[in-house]
């Protein structure tokens, strides 16, 4: 953990499996922590294992709270699903509690599987670049403190330690990808092909990012605006850059918009950039992009924030943004959709897009708006974006 998490207690996320736990138990050895565990209720033995860790945590004398996902079952991509909402849980738990940075037990393992399945999907050298060491989700700071160490040795501190852990069943379930890339890394270790050589190319991959993030940045300043958390870019600068640098200048614009961790699969960009030179509407990543002859207009897309609510009290967080107001009791934010712009008069006096105003935050009571601000809705409240600026993120790895 860096220095800036030596005051205060960090949040720890525990499975039960080896890798939180060992997590957990190092850094309870120099700082205060607290542990939470996630039931998604997708597993029968869930429940025991958060018994297990609670168990755990009350003979190390440390808090540990169970969270309850009560949302609907995720559908399509179960696995990356279930950690976004694994991850919202955590950071809303985090932030009740006056915890900042939160460290997750990703070890160098889960790390060159990563790269495995990212190589399977043709990523580009972001995607190749290995999971970040610490990364911001719902104002809330990820860390992976014991990234840069091997399964095997965790599991050799524990035992010496007389702890055992818990085995998650679905990590020997073939039908997942991470668990496919898992048994590609034991037939390719006999060629030297093993987690460490892995995170060596990992490594030089990094260099290289750094390099052309550089020149990157030099572009952002230059050339792309972001207005009220849209993302704006001169067609006329990034028609000049080499194709490479579109393709990297592009997967920025949609994670920051999106606020996703990983940048979406290489075909998806590479057929996104070569319709951008003509005028028209898409929809990738969770962004929704709109290009003519001069910008590039890249918003967050309606559709995946449409579901999302959170409870209001303030200083919460939806989505990107942070809203502030007076007290109101069983109000919710959630984004403005086209109900709430009917109930905005005066949205066009904004000057902003439509679209960009659909998936913007709101504050009802029942069906009553309460708070709109950039639909012109404002009451004495405010609401500000709280992740890092494009420029930063280039260089948050």
């Amino acid at each position: 953990m860096p220095p800036a998490c030596d005051t205060g207690r960090v949040g720890v996320a525990v499975s039960g499996g080896s890798d939180s736990l060992a997590t957990l138990l190092l850094l309870a050895q120099s700082r205060q922590v607290a542990a939470v565990t996630v039931d998604h209720g997708l597993r029968p033995e869930a429940a025991q294992e958060a018994s297990f860790v609670s168990a755990l945590c009350a003979r190390h004398a440390i808090p540990h709270e169970v969270l309850q996902w009560d949302g609907p079952a995720p559908t399509g991509n179960l696995m990356d699903q279930a950690r976004r909402a694994r991850l919202r849980l955590i950071a809303g738990w985090a932030k009740q509690n006056g915890i900042g940075h939160v460290a997750l037990g990703h070890t160098l393992d889960d790390q060159a599987e990563t790269f495995l399945m990212r190589l399977a999907r043709r990523a580009g050298p972001e995607g190749l670049s290995g999971m970040r060491q610490r990364f911001e989700f719902d104002a809330v700071m990820f860390h992976r403190p014991v990234l840069a160490h091997a399964r095997s040795d965790l599991r050799a501190y524990l035992a010496a330690q007389g702890q055992v852990w818990v085995d998650d069943p679905s990590n020997d379930n073939r039908a997942y990808d991470r668990v496919k890339a898992r048994h590609a890394m034991q037939a390719l270790g006999p060629m030297g092909l093993d987690a460490a050589a892995i995170s060596h190319v990992i490594g030089h991959i990094k260099q290289s990012e750094a390099a052309l993030n550089g020149i990157l940045a030099q572009f952002v300043t230059d050339h792309v605006e972001t207005p009220l958390g849209d993302v704006v870019i001169a067609q006329s600068g990034f028609s000049r850059l080499d194709h490479e640098l579109r393709r990297r200048m592009m997967n920025a614009a949609l994670c920051w918009v999106s606020g996703a961790e990983y940048v979406p699969r290489a075909a998806k960009v590479e057929g996104l950039l070569s319709v951008l030179t003509q005028p028209g509407v898409r929809t990738v990543h969770g962004c929704h992009i709109a290009s003519n002859d001069t910008e590039i207009r890249i918003t967050r897309e309606l559709r995946p924030v449409a579901q999302m609510q959170t409870a209001y009290e303030p200083g919460a967080v939806w989505d990107r943004w942070q809203v502030d107001g007076p007290a109101l009791p069983h109000a919710t934010i959630r984004a403005l959709g086209a109900d709430g712009l009917l109930q905005c008069p005066e949205w066009r006096q904004a000057q902003i897009p439509r679209v960009s105003l659909l998936a913007s935050p709101s504050v009802w009571c029942g069906a009553q708006l309460i708070f709109a601000p950039l639909a012109g809705v404002n009451t004495g409240w405010n609401t500000t974006l709280v992740q890092v600026s494009l420029l930063s993120s280039l260089f948050r790895r």
